[in-house]
């Protein structure tokens, strides 16, 4: 499924994104965050952005790149997500803190995608039984999910040498990156959501076909 592959949904269908829609608008809103704290003009520079401006129509807001971006994103990511407006807050301070110049966009971007491919790596391997419930559970869930983004950012040695090391360097991400636990609990319990929906999907789709 290609880039908001779900995104515009089909009038008899309640399936709302995939795991690839969710983190790309996540994208998509750092981005627009960049463009409108450093005024950046070029938009190769911001390639989700452009993707997203494109798709959807986004029109140029009082001529400055990521305003209308920013605000479009963040409305489908709160109305379709559910996610909190800390989330948000979270994410304008960190690009504050670490993009000040052009020349730290691609470092940050970087950065964020180091963090955000180890944390869900890690939490996939952590978690492999707890993604079997079902999603009616979404407490249980949800505070399974915190249970182990707390061991990871707290816990200092792990049985396994591989989960030892991401969960090192998830640390220092984080500390680089400034996000708090609340922040990488809710992004990943949305990804945990979104690909327990994919594979139920998946499942009903194979046996349609039997």
């Amino acid at each position: 499924m290609g880039l908001f592959g779900l995104f515009k949904k089909k009038s008899n269908d309640t399936t709302i994104g995939n795991v690839e829609d969710f983190m790309s608008l996540t994208r998509v809103y750092f981005q627009s965050v960049i463009a409108t704290n450093l005024g950046i003009t070029n938009i190769r520079f911001l390639p989700d952005v452009a993707n997203f401006k494109r798709l959807f129509k986004v029109p140029t807001q009082n001529g400055k790149l990521g305003l209308a971006e920013k605000s479009a994103s963040r409305k489908m990511l709160m109305h379709d997500y559910g996610l909190s407006e800390h989330f948000f807050k979270e994410i304008d301070a960190s690009v504050k803190r670490n993009c000040r110049t052009a020349n730290d966009i691609q470092s940050y971007l970087f950065m964020y995608q180091g963090f955000s491919n180890d944390l869900i790596m890690l939490m996939g391997n952590l978690m492999q039984w707890k993604f079997r419930m079902p999603s009616i559970f979404k407490k249980t869930l949800y505070a399974m999910t915190q249970k182990t983004v707390h061991d990871v950012c707290t816990k200092l040695v792990w049985k396994a040498d591989d989960v030892h090391k991401t969960a090192a360097a998830i640390r220092q991400y984080k500390e680089r990156l400034g996000y708090s636990e609340e922040w990488m609990t809710e992004y990943v319990y949305n990804i945990v959501m979104l690909a327990k929906k994919e594979s139920k999907l998946k499942k009903n789709e194979t046996e349609t076909k039997k």
